[in-house]
């Protein structure tokens, strides 16, 4: 299934060209043209779904097998020092093309790409409560 509305999934149909660097029946890889870093990859399944919540899990599974592999063939072209895989999920989270996709971004040290990570705490009680209706819902 695809929405031709889709930019992923208009490259995936190949109407619009991607430069590709994986791809099987399930899904695909292929380089970022916005790269926050030179070998910047994104890796999306060939089902459309918006958010990963909404992708099948064979799907997924059949997906990110490949993205221990990927990542290491990224750090090895790119020489760099670590890698962030990155996933948004939502438009609050920054999810900016609304099929799901997976950033395989290069890093090292004194690079311009930031996080933002204000850790948090819990009051008493409220990790194991939020916990356990996490389990529930599962």
């Amino acid at each position: 299934m695809s929405d031709d509305n889709c930019l992923f999934c208009r490259i995936i149909a190949g109407e619009i060209p991607a430069t590709k660097v994986l791809e099987d029946d399930v899904c695909l890889a292929f380089m970022d043209i916005g790269p926050l870093a030179e070998g910047h990859v994104l890796l999306i399944p060939k089902l459309h779904a918006v958010t990963l919540d909404e992708l099948p899990s064979d799907a997924a599974g059949a997906m990110l097998k490949h993205l221990p592999a990927l990542v290491k063939a990224v750090q090895t072209v790119t020489q760099c020092q670590g890698v962030n895989v990155l996933q948004n999920n939502g438009r609050v989270a920054n999810q900016e093309v609304m099929h799901v996709h997976f950033h395989v971004i290069p890093r090292n040290e004194g690079d311009a790409f930031k996080f933002n990570w204000p850790a948090g705490s819990y009051q008493p009680g409220r990790i194991e409560e939020l916990a356990e209706a996490i389990k529930q819902e599962l």
